[in-house]
């Protein structure tokens, strides 16, 4: 029995979709216009998390020591960084190297590499360069450098300087555009979602308002709500799989269009590539997403002609 009836909601379904061509194009494309806007906002999610992913590499903490700082001490402290679920990675630097950058640096300032061979001596100590798994970890990471951790074996401290306290302006301010971003992507999706909601609402609205007499009837010869309310939601969901397939079809031109400008503008992301590598993923985003804005805005379109 159940079977049946099911079957018979599915039919009127397709049957009411094809019946009303005009409103379900209408339907459809203004399905479309939403799911392309939901596709493209998760594009701009990850473009945005290329660009902060690229500024937070950019970020970094360099620890030098003194000059008579023993390399097994400094590698001791390298491990014990290491082991920290903060830390992502620590490069040691050792002092002949760090000489070496120092001159390469400067290879064009004859006066500092006179003074260097006057000294006679390297006066540069070992560097760990140090990054965070998020720039607001780095405080942390500075912290422990300030306590008895970083000591030498002898229980002494061998750190020169620490250069967060003069990159922390610089590492406070990535960390606030970060989280305002998370803060901000998550309110401008939400709020699209809301607005999609409200157009495919009002649009299968307008369906559900030229078949208001074909309802009454159903009602007045006991017909179940779930029966009445089936065909609809059915629509709804063909509205929704119809503009996700069409949406499918249309991100493939318009992101290989747009592939070469967004490689140039955001650190090397095509946005063709992209959507390629995660086709899957954002099918789902999309066909799950026209699915249910389809059903549920049909559910709430129609409640006013049930008096439930």
């Amino acid at each position: 029995m159940f079977a049946t009836k099911l079957k018979r909601i599915i039919r009127t379904g397709f049957f009411n979709f094809w019946r009303d061509g005009t409103v379900s194009f209408a339907s459809v494309l203004v399905m479309l216009v939403t799911l392309l806007t939901i596709a493209f906002i998760s594009f701009g999610g990850a473009i945005l998390d290329t660009v902060l992913g690229e500024l937070s590499s950019k970020i970094d903490i360099n620890v030098t020591f003194v000059t008579a700082a023993k390399e097994e001490d400094i590698l001791s402290i390298k491990h014990t960084l290491e082991s920290l679920s903060e830390v992502s990675l620590v490069t040691y630097i050792s002092r002949d190297e760090a000489l070496q950058a120092f001159k390469e640096r400067h290879a064009n300032d004859p006066s500092i590499i006179s003074a260097l061979e006057e000294l006679g001596d390297n006066p540069l100590g070992a560097v760990l360069n140090i990054k965070a798994r998020d720039p607001s970890q780095y405080a942390s990471v500075a912290q422990f450098l300030q306590s008895d951790n970083a000591l030498s074996s002898g229980g002494v401290t061998i750190i020169d300087r620490v250069n967060y306290f003069q990159n922390k302006a610089a590492i406070d301010k990535l960390a606030h555009i970060i989280s305002s971003a998370d803060k901000l992507g998550f309110a401008l999706t939400l709020f699209m979602v809301i607005i999609s909601m409200l157009i495919a609402f009002n649009t299968i609205r307008l369906t559900i308002y030229i078949a208001r007499d074909e309802i009454s009837v159903m009602r007045l010869v006991g017909a179940s709500t779930n029966y009445i309310q089936g065909p609809f939601v059915i629509v709804g969901i063909i509205y929704g799989l119809v503009a996700g397939l069409l949406t499918l079809l249309l991100l493939l031109p318009i992101t290989y269009w747009l592939g070469n400008t967004t490689r140039s503008f955001f650190i090397g992301f095509n946005i063709y590539s992209y959507y390629l590598h995660n086709i899957l993923e954002i099918s789902l985003i999309v066909l799950i997403s026209g699915i249910l804005i389809g059903s549920i805005s049909s559910i709430l379109a129609i409640r006013k002609y049930l008096k439930v």
